[in-house]
C-alpha cells in the first residue's frame, strides 16, 4: 500500500511539473513570436517627382503590407515634390494605413520638398536624416497666372489641408501653415526641435533601432513596433512602374515628341519608307501620354508643330529658306515654351533641350537639302529619261518634218526643226507624248 501512495504521488507531481512547463512554454511563445515573426517592408523614392506611377507604386505597396500582415512600411523618400492629386492620393493611402508608416528622409543630402513635406507630415512616424531638408511647400499654379483671387483659395485651401494632416498627427500646425504660406524650408535638427518630425537617425540600423518598441494608432488600432532584428523585405516597383515612372520624366517626354515629330516628316518627304512613320508614331503616342502626367503649355508643343509644317511646305513652295528659318525658330521657342511654367524640377534640362534642338534641325534640313536635290536632278525613270540621250537617224529628218531614229536601244519618231540625213548623230532636246524632238550633235538648240 505504502509503495502505491509513493507512486501516485511521483505520478501527480509530474503531471504539475509538466503543466508548469506548460505554461512557462505558451508564455514564451506568446511573448517571443511577434518578435520573430515581425516582417519590416521597405521601398525608395530616389529623387522621383511625386507623380501618378509613384502614388500608385506606393498605394500598392501599403496594400501589399497590409496583405501580408507587415509590421511596418518604411518608405526612403528623396524628392523635389509633384502633383497635387498625386500627393494626396498618396496622403490618403497614408491616413487609412492599417499598418504603421514610417517616412525616413534619407541619405544626407536628400530632400522632402513641396509635396514631399506633406507627405512626410502625413506618417505615422517621421524621421529625418543629418543633413536633409523639408518644407517649401507654398501650391504652383501649372495651367498660367489665374486671378489673385483663385491664387488665395488655392493657398487656403491646401493650408487648411495641411494643417488637418499635422493635427492628426500631433505635429506643429503653425510651421506647417508657414510651409505652405511663406514656403519655409527647415533642416532636419529646426523640424525636430519645432516638432515636424520625431526623430534623426544617421542610418538605416539606427533607425530600427529607434523605432523599436513605439506604439502608434492605426485604423485597426494600437500597434507596436517589433523592428530589432526584424526581417527586412524590399518592395520594388515592376517594369510597368519603371517605364511609366521614365516616361513622366519631362526630358524623355521632350525627346520622344521630338524623335516621333522628325520620323513623320521622314515619312512625308519619302513617302514608302513606312519604318520612320511607324517609329514616329509609336514615339508621339508614348510622348503625348507622358504629356498626361506632365505640366505641358500646349502653345509649345503647337509652335512645334507649326515648325514641322513649314519644313513641310519648304518641299513645295521656293522660299529661299525662309520657311526652314521660320521652322527652326518655332521649334526652339515652343521647345522652350513646353513647360516653362512648370517648376524647375519639371522643367525640360537646356543640357537636353539645345543638343536635341539641334541634332533634328540639322536632320530636317539634311533631308530637306537631299529631297531638293533629288527634285532638281535628272530625271533616270520614263519617257522624260530620254531628254539628253544620244542616238542616229534610221530616216532622214526633213526640216520641220518628222522621221525615225535609234536611241537607247529603241526606234522612235522625231521631229526637227532643222533638216538632218540619214546616219547622223543626234541629241534629244525634248519630249511631247510619243514624239522626240532631236537636234544634230554639235547643233544649237531650237526650242
Amino acid at each position: 500500500m505504502g509503495g502505491s501512495k509513493i507512486n501516485r504521488k511521483d505520478i501527480q507531481g509530474a503531471f504539475l511539473n509538466l503543466r508548469r512547463f506548460f505554461y512557462l512554454f505558451l508564455f514564451f511563445l506568446f511573448f517571443s513570436t511577434p518578435l520573430l515573426a515581425a516582417t519590416i517592408y521597405r521601398i525608395e523614392i530616389d529623387g522621383d517627382i511625386i507623380s501618378p506611377p509613384v502614388a500608385e507604386f506606393l498605394t500598392d505597396a501599403i496594400k501589399q503590407v497590409e496583405r501580408e500582415g507587415g509590421n511596418c512600411l518604411i518608405i526612403h523618400l528623396d524628392t523635389p515634390g509633384g502633383l497635387d492629386t498625386s500627393m494626396r492620393q498618396i496622403i490618403k493611402a497614408i491616413l487609412n494605413s492599417a499598418v504603421p508608416i514610417v517616412v525616413y528622409v534619407a541619405p544626407s543630402g536628400a530632400r522632402a520638398a513641396s509635396a514631399g513635406a506633406i507627405i512626410t507630415i502625413s506618417a505615422h512616424i517621421a524621421v529625418m536624416a543629418p543633413g536633409t531638408n523639408i518644407g517649401a511647400a507654398h501650391p504652383v499654379n501649372l495651367g498660367g497666372r489665374p486671378p489673385k483671387e483663385m491664387v488665395e483659395k488655392i493657398v487656403n485651401d491646401m493650408v487648411a489641408y495641411v494643417k488637418s494632416i499635422a493635427k492628426k498627427r500631433n505635429r506643429n500646425t503653425v510651421i506647417a501653415e508657414k510651409m505652405v504660406r511663406k514656403s519655409i524650408s527647415l533642416t532636419a535638427e529646426e523640424a525636430v526641435k519645432k516638432k515636424i518630425v520625431d526623430f534623426m537617425a544617421s542610418s538605416f540600423s539606427e533607425l530600427l533601432q529607434k523605432l523599436d518598441g513605439r506604439k502608434v494608432k492605426t485604423t485597426l488600432g494600437e500597434v507596436t513596433l517589433n523592428t530589432k532584428g526584424a526581417e527586412v523585405k524590399y518592395i520594388k516597383g515592376g517594369l510597368r512602374y519603371n517605364i511609366l515612372r521614365i516616361l513622366g520624366n519631362p526630358n524623355i517626354a521632350y525627346v520622344l515628341m521630338m524623335i516621333g515629330l522628325a520620323g513623320l516628316y521622314f515619312e512625308l518627304s519619302h513617302p514608302g519608307a513606312i519604318l520612320p512613320g511607324v517609329v514616329g508614331a509609336i514615339c508621339l503616342v508614348l510622348a503625348f501620354f507622358a504629356f498626361q502626367t506632365l505640366p505641358v503649355d500646349y502653345a509649345g508643343v503647337l509652335l512645334i508643330i507649326l515648325g514641322i509644317i513649314f519644313f513641310i511646305l519648304e518641299l513645295k513652295i521656293t522660299s529661299y529658306g525662309l520657311l526652314t528659318i521660320a521652322a527652326i525658330f518655332c521649334y526652339a521657342l515652343g521647345s522652350i515654351m513646353l513647360f516653362h511654367r512648370a517648376p524647375k524640377y519639371l522643367q525640360v534640362s537646356f543640357k537636353v533641350l539645345i543638343p536635341t534642338l539641334v541634332f533634328v534641325s540639322l536632320s530636317f534640313i539634311g533631308i530637306l537639302t537631299l529631297v531638293m536635290k533629288a527634285q532638281r536632278a535628272r530625271i533616270r525613270m520614263g519617257i522624260e529619261a530620254l531628254v539628253g540621250e544620244e542616238g542616229k537617224v534610221i530616216e532622214s529628218i526633213p526640216e520641220g518634218g518628222t522621221g525615225k531614229v535609234f536611241i537607247h536601244g529603241e526606234y522612235w519618231n522625231a521631229e526637227s526643226d532643222e533638216s538632218i540625213a540619214k546616219g547622223e548623230k543626234v541629241s534629244v532636246i525634248g519630249v511631247e507624248k510619243l514624239k522626240l524632238k532631236v537636234k544634230k550633235i554639235g547643233g544649237e538648240d531650237v526650242l
